[in-house]
């Protein structure tokens, strides 16, 4: 496999060396995981960097594994970034063994551990979905593009611009979400959702979160795990739960028959992004407008 990779990484340095003098070619190739880092990195690189992300819309990263093809790229990058945290539990090995030749960093893994969530059934782990809190957010987007201005020292002060430009629309988001959440009584603002996604975003907006499955969506669910959550829907009196697209919505749909047979009409008040965002070249392709888009989805859905 080592040998495989080498020959690889030779034939597209072969590739960049021959390509070096083309007009408005971009000089940087950086790789990302997960769609809300490929986003970050394309807003700080600018005109400057090829940013590949390996998990498009849809695809859950906690039951991820790389393809082959996925090896190429992740071996022809000069710079590979990850959420960590065990979001990827699957690659890790992976990322280990690239970090021994080029710069990989864990974003997640950047924050201080005071800041993250600890997982309820095993407080060594901490819960990975930290871009649903924006403040969180914008300290991986902060690492991000420290790390790119020293692998690239050349558009360091590029790379600060837009780092400076893509912080202010994060406030601006931050208080919209908190304008619109502000729309939904405080007794309504509860959130069921399929797995334990939206821990930081109920931290962060003062909202109550629920989910059939755990951290992980490779945690088992059983019986009385659905029986549990009809249970709180009853005795709580929620009328809309939530489906998200990375996320099979057929446990939810046992909850909601659950529901219907104890007298209890409980319906879907949307689909959400959760641990992918939307289609590329699409509003909710795009972290701000996943957010936004969640955020519009749910209040409108509860208030």
């Amino acid at each position: 496999m080592k040998r495989f990779l080498a020959i690889i990484g030779l034939t597209l340095l072969l590739a960049a060396c021959g390509n070096e003098g083309e007009e408005g070619a971009k000089e940087g190739n950086v790789v990302a995981t997960t769609g809300q880092i490929g986003d970050a990195i394309k807003i700080i690189g600018g005109e400057h960097l090829q940013v590949t992300t390996l998990m498009g819309p849809g695809v859950d990263p906690h039951l991820y594994k790389a393809t082959q093809s996925d090896l190429t790229k992740l071996d022809g990058a000069e710079a590979i970034f990850y959420n960590g945290l065990h979001l990827e539990g699957q690659m890790q090995d992976i990322f280990d063994q690239m970090a021994e030749e080029k710069t990989v960093l864990a974003v997640g893994e950047q924050l201080d551990k005071s800041a993250l969530l600890a997982d309820e059934e095993d407080a060594a782990l901490h819960d990975p979905h930290i871009w649903f809190d924006i403040d969180l957010w914008k300290e991986v987007v902060a690492s991000i593009s420290h790390t790119l201005a020293e692998e690239y020292p050349a558009y360091k002060d590029d790379f600060k611009a837009n780092e400076e430009a893509y912080l202010a629309q994060l406030d601006e988001l931050k208080k919209y979400a908190t304008n619109r959440i502000g729309e939904i009584p405080a007794s309504q603002r509860i959130l069921v959702t399929a797995h334990d996604a939206f821990n930081y975003f109920g931290e962060s907006l003062r909202f109550e979160v629920r989910g059939l499955q755990g951290l992980s969506t490779d945690a088992e669910y059983g019986v009385k795990d659905v029986q549990n959550m009809v249970n709180y829907l009853v005795e709580n009196n929620i009328k809309a739960i939530f489906i998200e697209s990375s996320v099979s919505d057929k446990a939810l749909k046992a909850v909601i028959e659950g529901a219907k047979e104890k007298g209890h009409d409980v319906r879907i008040g949307g689909e959400l992004f959760s641990d992918a965002m939307g289609a590329e070249g699409t509003e909710e392709g795009t972290y701000l407008g996943m957010y936004k888009y969640n955020i519009d989805t749910i209040v409108d859905a509860l208030k």
